[in-house]
């Protein structure tokens, strides 16, 4: 089935709309969708804003900020002006410590004086990613890639001098925060929001479900149109982030099929169920096609990228790109179904178990 012939099992209930530049659209009572640009290939990344009360204060709980950026700033600064009825942000709540989603917390905490709402795993990353040098990028993160097939001497100085990737997206965090817990309830309007943790993605994202309301904050857990990058990284580089996310998205299987789905990009939806099930097929059909690819001899992850992603990929998606295809062979080597060894020059190839 086609990219087209899966969103067509997919409803859109406000089909091809949008809201427009430092504009909102609201999608349930209370509930306004933002959306904001950014300057990758994923173009784009929505953001909603809750009608809240905090302690007798009228006002507003953000989730999601978007990277700090001129562009997402002066965004902000329109809808501050024309969005929210006059009131005040009263919290920021953050799925997970991504750069688009966690860039501006800082400055909407400060100029608000309200508190950041996240999980303690991604609070830490985060700061962690803003105060380490060379974080996520530098030797280190070289060394990784070239253990896994990655060998044009080009791209891996670049990814050396790639020292301050985060740091530039995200350059602090506030100094303190409030803990959302897996199964915790976040009071946002009178309304019980259930935070759900999903792990493979991010080291502790938080969706959150407001059963009163049937609508489901995904964040990256659950996208409409494209599947969630789920990668291996230097960090945690034995990990099985695939066996995690495909866990993780089957929690949101007890929710209703017509919950209302937000998702951090792409449109709102209705359907869960239909796209739980399309994102294993995803999976499982990629799976087949590394065993395949594999079946004439042990393969590096930067060899089985051709095999997952057809479209030519910049240096930029190849580091994602690689991250992913260590996951799809770390989750068929943790399955028993291949096994693994390094080679003469130090590279991981994965062969299928006799």
């Amino acid at each position: 089935m086609n990219a087209t012939e899966l969103e067509r099992a997919l409803n859109y209930p406000w089909g091809d709309d949008i809201p427009a530049s430092g504009g909102t659209m609201e999608v349930a009572p209370g509930v306004k969708w933002l959306r904001m640009p950014l300057p990758f290939v994923l173009n784009h990344i929505n953001l909603w804003l809750v009608r809240d009360r905090i302690d007798g204060r009228e006002g507003w709980t953000v989730v999601d900020c978007c990277i700090d950026h001129p562009q997402s700033r002066a965004d902000w600064e329109t809808v501050f002006t024309k969005e929210l009825n006059g009131l005040p942000v009263l919290r920021v709540i953050v799925t997970h410590m991504h750069p688009d989603h966690i860039g501006l917390a800082h400055w909407l905490c400060e100029r608000w004086d309200a508190p950041l709402w996240i999980s303690s795993t991604d609070y830490h990353t985060a700061r962690y990613g803003c105060e380490v040098v060379n974080s996520f990028g530098g030797e280190r993160l070289a060394q990784y890639f070239a253990s896994h097939g990655m060998t044009n001497p080009d791209d891996l100085e670049q990814i050396r001098n790639r020292k301050s990737y985060y740091s530039n997206l995200v350059p602090a965090v506030p100094s303190n925060f409030a803990r959302l817990l897996d199964g915790g309830t976040v009071t946002i309007g009178g309304n019980a929001w259930r935070c759900i943790a999903g792990y493979g993605h991010a080291p502790e994202h938080m969706a959150l479900y407001c059963e009163a309301l049937g609508v489901l904050i995904s964040g990256d857990m659950m996208l409409p149109r494209i599947s969630t990058n789920v990668s291996v990284y230097e960090l945690e580089p034995e990990a099985d982030a695939l066996t995690l996310f495909l866990d993780s998205i089957d929690r949101f299987k007890p929710l209703p099929e017509d919950t209302l789905v937000l998702p951090s990009h792409g449109k709102p939806f209705t359907g869960l169920h239909t796209r739980i099930q399309q994102l294993h097929d995803h999976h499982r059909d990629r799976l087949d096609e590394v065993m395949e690819a594999a079946a004439a001899g042990p393969v590096s992850a930067f060899e089985v990228l051709p095999v997952l992603f057809k479209r030519p990929l910049d240096l930029h998606q190849t580091t994602f790109a690689l991250g992913e295809s260590v996951a799809h062979l770390h989750r068929l080597w943790y399955g028993g179904k291949m096994t693994r060894q390094r080679d003469a020059h130090g590279v991981w190839r994965f062969s299928i178990s006799n």
